[in-house]
Formats: C-alpha cells, structure tokens, sequence
C-alpha cells in the first residue's frame, strides 16, 4: 500500500498524469481480477469472499480443484510453488470444463483468464483431481 500512496503522491506533486493513469489500470486490473475469483468460488460453491484474502484464497483453489487442503504450505517452497501454481491452474480449468492450454493460461496470464473463467458460461463440475 506504500508503493500505491507515494505513486499517487507523486503523480499529485508534478510527477505526471500518466502515473495516476498507470495507478487507475493497475487498480482496474486488481479490481477485475479479484471479481473474477470471487464469481468462479461461487460457481464452484465456495465462499466468494475468501478470493480477497491471501492464503485463505489459494486454500480455496484447492479446494475447487480437488487438491488437499494442506497443498498451501507447499506454495510456499521457492520453485515447488511454481510447479503446485500449473498442476491447480490445470485442474482448476478442468474442474471448469476447459483444457489444459487453459489452464496454462490461469496460471501465465492469472487478470485475463480468471475473469473469464468466472464471467464467462463456464460451469463447475466438480473437482478435477
């Protein structure tokens, strides 16, 4: 949040509207992708609100993916959380009905596809895994 105010502090004090510009896509971005996690746990019959809480969200992946609960404390291995980020990405697609290039997709470009995974006419039909 520090970097956030001094941004904005800056584009207030003569640093550039194009920083405030960058500040509002950023938020929108955040914004957006926060929506999108919120409406897929719904679909998938979790709570929406656990999609703004840190770890609590990627409990709730797991969940929607069909993996373990306690796979969380294996997200915060350096590289193995990497490898555990593709494999629930892949089956949090295929929970969806979608393939793994989608999948690939949650996990490289997370603010694109997670939207539309969550607006889109994608159903849930149960854990993948």
């Amino acid at each position: 949040m520090h970097l956030l105010g001094s941004m904005l502090a800056q584009a207030s004090s003569g640093g550039g509207i194009l920083t405030l510009i960058l500040v509002l896509i950023y938020l929108g971005v955040i914004i957006l992708m926060l929506a999108g996690f919120w409406t897929m746990f719904k679909k998938a019959g979790q709570p929406g609100w656990a999609a703004i809480i840190p770890i609590v969200n990627t409990y709730f992946m797991c969940k929607v993916a069909g993996r373990p609960g306690w796979w969380v404390i294996l997200m915060f291995i350096p590289i193995v959380s990497i490898i555990f980020w593709f494999v629930i990405a892949i089956d949090i697609a295929k929970s969806f009905g979608k393939g793994t290039g989608f999948g690939i997709g949650i996990a490289l470009l997370t603010p694109i596809f997670v939207p539309i995974l969550g607006f889109g006419s994608a159903e849930y039909q149960g854990p993948s895994a």
